[in-house]
């Protein structure tokens, strides 16, 4: 049984080189968190493993707005998203998320890839206005911001835990 935890009005901000990178399965269980997801959200792998990814989820964001993200995944799209999460002890960290399906050789979607960095502060909303500006694929701002997430993650690959074929 999961613990509820009250969110505080403390905000957590980490590096800007930072990269949270996340697997889930078809369902949105984790299935894979790398450390710097580990660390931002207070969690250990083991707590995470298996867990909704909603178990970071901070309750200014909408379900609704959850649910058009899932169905943008679901269609085979990548999306990018503010997103304003909670960590373990109640403290909400802001990131700029891309979400992209992975597929098996069949191209039928297998899991969902996330990799989030920290949302900079003039671009991201405001604390008062909770809300989730996604961005599916397209159009040139979404365009620029998948080519810099795009750089970040082979960046990242060549320097972590994560296999080529886990991504």
């Amino acid at each position: 049984m999961r613990t509820i935890v009250e969110p505080t009005n403390t905000e957590i901000f980490f590096e800007e080189d930072d990269i949270i990178v996340s697997k889930t399965d078809l369902k949105g269980r984790i299935t894979y968190a790398n450390q710097t997801f580990c660390r931002i959200a207070g969690y250990s792998e083991a707590e995470l493993l298996g867990q909704p990814h909603s178990i970071i989820r901070h309750p200014d964001m909408p379900r609704a707005v959850f649910k058009l993200l899932w169905d943008t995944l679901v269609e085979g799209r990548e999306i990018f998203a503010y997103v304003k999460n909670m960590a373990k002890n109640g403290i909400y960290y802001w990131v700029f998320a891309h979400v992209t399906p992975s597929y098996d050789d069949n191209r039928n979607v297998i899991v969902f890839h996330s990799s989030t960095s920290r949302a900079r502060s003039r671009r991201r909303p405001e604390h008062d206005r909770p809300a989730l500006f996604l961005h599916p694929a397209g159009g040139k701002a979404a365009s620029k911001r998948a080519e810099r997430a795009r750089r970040r993650i082979r960046f990242h690959r060549q320097f972590s835990e994560i296999e080529e074929h886990d991504l």
